[in-house]
C-alpha cells in the first residue's frame, strides 16, 4: 500500500440488525496520519460500523478495504497478519479483569510476537509510559483503577503491536471533563508524535473541536457530511445544527 492510498476504504456497506438497514451504502476512506470522527445520533450504527471494519462483524453488502486489501476475501492467517497492525480501544475498555495491566498490556505481544521476556516485559512498560500511566499501576487489575486509568491500559494494551491505524469506540465515554480533555491530548499527541492513524466513534463534541483533523456524519443509514470540523459544523442539515449548536456555547 503506497502512501497515495487509503489505509481504510469503507464502499458501500449494507447493514441489516434486527430486521431493520442500519447502514444503507456507506462509503468513505481514511488516509494515513488523519485522525477521523465518526459522529451520529444513538443507533446509527457506529460502533458496528468500527466492528465491521475491524473484522468482527461482516456487512450484509458493501466491501472493506485495509492496508490495500478487501478484509473478508484474505485467508485466515492474512486477516491474523493485518489485526497485528492496527490497535483497537473498545468503549469500556474490554481489559481482562482476571490479569494485572501489564499482563494486558503484554496479551497481544503473546499472540503475534516471538520475543524474549525480557524484551517484552520492556516494552510492556514502554507502552504503560506512553499511556501516561505510572509504573505502579502495572501490578494492579482493572478492578482497582478509575475510570480513566482503565481506559489509559487499554490504550496501552492497543499500542503494544506499534500499531499504523488506531480504532476508538467512544474513547472518551464516562470520563469527567477534565478526564475527558487530558485523554483527548493524550491521543493527539501520540498520532502525532508516533505517525497513527485514528478512526473514532464518538458523542463528544469537545473531542470534535480539540484534536480530530476529519469528521463523518451518519444519519439513517448514510453519509451525510464528510470533511474538516469548522465545515460539517457550518452544514444546513438539521440534525448537523442541532448536534453542533448543543454546545456551541462551549468553543
Amino acid at each position: 500500500m503506497s502512501l497515495a492510498e487509503p489505509i481504510l476504504r469503507v464502499e458501500g456497506v449494507h447493514s441489516r440488525l434486527g430486521g431493520h438497514w442500519l447502514h444503507r451504502g456507506v462509503s468513505f476512506s481514511v488516509w494515513p496520519g488523519q485522525v477521523v470522527a465518526l459522529i451520529g445520533g444513538s443507533g446509527t450504527g457506529k460502533s458496528v460500523l468500527l466492528r465491521e471494519c475491524i473484522g468482527l462483524a461482516r456487512p450484509d453488502e458493501g466491501r472493506i478495504f485495509l492496508f490495500g486489501e478487501e478484509i473478508w476475501t484474505r485467508p485466515l492467517a492474512e486477516q491474523n497478519r493485518a489485526r497485528a497492525r492496527f490497535g483497537v480501544l473498545f468503549q469500556e475498555g474490554a481489559l481482562f479483569s482476571s490479569m494485572t495491566v501489564a499482563e494486558n498490556v503484554a496479551a497481544p505481544l503473546r499472540e503475534h510476537a516471538t520475543l524474549p521476556p525480557r524484551l517484552r516485559d520492556d516494552l510492556v512498560a514502554m507502552k504503560i509510559r506512553l499511556a501516561g500511566l505510572p509504573m505502579d499501576a502495572a501490578d494492579k487489575r482493572p478492578s482497582e483503577l478509575s475510570g480513566g486509568m482503565k481506559k489509559r491500559a487499554a490504550l496501552a494494551r492497543a499500542l503494544a503491536l506499534e500499531p499504523a491505524l488506531m480504532f476508538l469506540d467512544e474513547p472518551t465515554s464516562g470520563l469527567d471533563p477534565i478526564s475527558a480533555r487530558e485523554f483527548d491530548h493524550l491521543l493527539r499527541v501520540l498520532c502525532d508524535s508516533l505517525g497513527l492513524t485514528a478512526l473514532l466513534a464518538t458523542h463528544d463534541l469537545d473531542t470534535l473541536w480539540g484534536m480530530v483533523d476529519r469528521v463523518i456524519v451518519l444519519y439513517k443509514g448514510r453519509v451525510i457530511a464528510d470533511g474538516p470540523v469548522d465545515e460539517v459544523a457550518a452544514s444546513r442539515h438539521e440534525w448537523i445544527r442541532s448536534y453542533f449548536s448543543a454546545h456551541s456555547g462551549g468553543r
